[in-house]
């Protein structure tokens, strides 16, 4: 533990210094360090940070800092090198590398019920919007309106779109990329009303707004089972509290009056 912590004193003044530039390293190796980036990572940090956060500096620390703790790792296996350390040592780093994404996963458990309500609200701004504009204009238009969270995903979706892809693969792109509620199957409606002929707009806006409807309801559902859900645990809580509270008094009473009669 001592040589880690004089190892780990060596590399921060080696880094303050400017003898060990991390910053150039992870440059230098920043499309090898893509791959270890989980798919849904960009998505979790913008919708726990709603645009204050930017994905890619914070995917940056963090592969810094999992770079540092592996020199620390590898110090101590060649001062010290066992198979146990090893061992040791690897599951250290997964760890230590996890601990973001599994904080943020977490946190999108915790608010998935918030967090998919943004989707069928949003799609209702975009309903409206069909009724006088194309989907790409109608979606342009909504930008600055939109959820923060979806915001640089709608942008990508229309600069592919006005780049001449006319294909369903930017709104596929924009479902990938916001595994939110039913975003694949609602991206595909949105598609198919995108290509649909004009005589029949009203009979495909109606089936969309069916649908947004359909979805909408979905969400307050949710909304209220975890309602229900977060009461009933506070209920049961109490419950646990008092019985547990009058067996305590009653148990204390009892020895009381046992000591008593002795």
């Amino acid at each position: 533990m001592e040589f880690a912590i004089v190892v780990l004193i060596i590399l921060f003044v080696l880094s303050y210094g400017g003898a060990i530039n991390t910053k150039k390293l992870y440059e230098d190796n920043k499309a090898l360090f893509a791959y270890l980036k989980e798919k849904d990572y960009d998505f979790l940090v913008k919708a726990k940070y709603q645009g204050n956060a930017d994905p890619d500096v914070m995917f940056e620390k963090r592969i810094k800092n999992i770079m540092i703790w592996f020199a620390i790792v590898l110090a101590v296996l060649l001062f010290n090198f066992t198979w146990i350390n090893l061992i040791i040592g690897i599951v250290i780093l997964i760890v230590i590398y996890r601990n973001q994404y599994s904080s943020l996963k977490g946190w999108y458990k915790k608010n998935l019920t918030v967090i998919d309500q943004n989707l069928p609200y949003y799609l209702k701004s975009i309903e409206i919007l069909a009724q006088h504009y194309t989907i790409p204009v109608a979606i342009s238009r909504s930008i600055d309106t939109a959820p923060e969270m979806f915001r640089e995903g709608l942008q990508e979706m229309i600069h592919k779109i006005d780049s001449g892809d006319s294909s369903i693969q930017p709104y596929l792109d924009f479902a990938e990329k916001y595994p939110v509620g039913d975003s694949l199957r609602m991206m595909r409606l949105l598609y198919r009303l995108s290509i649909g002929a004009q005589e029949n707009k009203q009979e495909q806006l109606s089936v969309f707004s069916k649908s947004v409807s359909s979805l909408q309801n979905k969400a307050r559902e949710q909304k209220y089972a975890a309602r229900l859900n977060k009461m009933e645990k506070k209920t049961m809580s109490m419950l646990i509290v008092t019985g547990g509270g009058t067996m305590l008094v009653i148990f204390l009473a009892m020895v009381m009056m046992m000591m008593s009669w002795s």
